[in-house]
């Protein structure tokens, strides 16, 4: 199994969902900085994260 950790800020609210089955998904984006260029500018990752199941249901 992977692990990743990443550490950012969320872009706007949680979207949280739940499927015919009842399973919970939810839904965000995290905006991650990159280092600096040499520039001194500051740029960002945008990572679209889903969650499900339990994982789904701790995030709130």
């Amino acid at each position: 199994m992977n692990k990743v950790i990443l550490l950012g800020r969320l872009t706007k609210d949680c979207n949280t969902k739940y499927t015919q089955t009842g399973k919970c998904v939810t839904t965000f984006t995290l905006a991650v900085n990159r280092p600096t260029t040499k520039d001194g500018e500051q740029q960002a990752d945008f990572v679209p994260v889903v969650l499900w199941g339990e994982s789904s249901r701790n995030c709130w």
